[in-house]
C-alpha cells in the first residue's frame, strides 16, 4: 500500500460497501485529492480477515502510504493536510 519516490501519492481508505460513514469520508476526500493530487485506494475490509481483526470497529479508516493511520470514522482534514505537506 505504500507510495514510492517518483510515483503519485496514494492513501488507502479501509471501507465497507454498506457503510455510510465510509461513503462520506470518500466524498470528503475529493476536494483534498484535487488540491494535493493523491489517489485513494478503497479496500473493503470484509474481503480480508486480518483487516477485520485489526480495524473492524474503526471503519472507515484512512491510511497513509506507510500504512500509518491518519484518521478513522470521520475525515480529519487537518491531519490529511499535515500528512500531504510532509510528502
Amino acid at each position: 500500500m505504500g507510495a514510492m519516490v517518483g510515483q503519485a501519492m496514494k492513501l488507502t481508505l479501509l471501507s465497507r460497501s454498506y457503510c455510510s460513514l465510509c461513503t462520506r469520508m470518500l466524498d470528503a476526500l475529493a476536494p483534498l485529492q484535487s488540491e494535493y493530487g493523491f489517489t485513494v485506494d478503497v479496500v473493503d475490509v470484509d474481503d480480508f480477515p486480518e483487516l477485520v481483526a485489526q480495524y473492524d470497529e474503526l471503519v472507515p479508516v484512512l491510511l497513509a502510504a506507510d500504512d500509518k493511520q491518519i484518521c478513522h470514522w470521520h475525515l480529519d482534514e487537518a491531519a490529511v493536510r499535515a500528512y500531504c505537506r510532509t510528502i
